[in-house]
């Protein structure tokens, strides 16, 4: 009967405790408005790149407005599913192919201020690439707030990433050339 009232009296006076409130703390800094549909990125923008000598296998892009230190860019490139041609997916940059006429990888790389999507300096004669590979290829550049970035997102995934960060087909504006 003792250790009955015992637990009794410890259950009230959890139950005691776990009721007290103080009193309230100062508020926090204000915050964004999160009205549906907000677009929580930097930027988004989609271009078409020919590859060619002249440019030096390479496509240079200037934000519209310069990031922020710490923020992140992606870049995806639109490529045919090899087992249904009539399918396509996004594919991150850097992107490594395995051809016949050798290795050939695209890469980028960015600034604050910029963006380049390039042929990188792979064992290959670019010359002899098939048009394929190197005439109207489609990126997609993303950027992301560095107080967004989480290392345990797979922005590998296109449609994950584009879920995760609210982003639709409208949100990719393309960027013309200027050749």
């Amino acid at each position: 009967m003792k250790n009955i009232n015992l637990v009794i009296l410890a259950l009230m006076g959890m139950l005691a405790f776990q009721s007290c409130e103080g009193p309230a703390g100062p508020p926090g800094p204000p915050g964004m408005d999160g009205a549906p549909g907000t677009n929580i990125v930097g930027q988004t923008f989609e271009v078409v790149v020919d590859f060619t000598e002249a440019n030096n296998f390479a496509d240079f892009r200037e934000f519209t407005e310069p990031l922020e230190d710490g923020d992140a860019v992606l870049v995806y490139m639109l490529e045919e599913n090899p087992a249904a041609t009539e399918a396509a997916g996004w594919r991150l940059l850097p992107q490594t192919f395995y051809l016949e006429e050798g290795i050939l990888v695209y890469n980028f790389d960015y600034t604050l201020d910029d963006v380049s999507i390039f042929l990188d300096d792979s064992p290959i004669d670019f010359l002899a690439l098939a048009p394929y590979y190197t005439n109207g290829v489609l990126f997609r550049v993303i950027v992301i707030p560095s107080d967004l970035i989480n290392g345990r997102i797979d922005y590998s995934d296109f449609k994950g990433t584009m879920d995760l960060l609210n982003l639709t087909e409208e949100d990719f504006v393309r960027v013309e050339s200027k050749k």
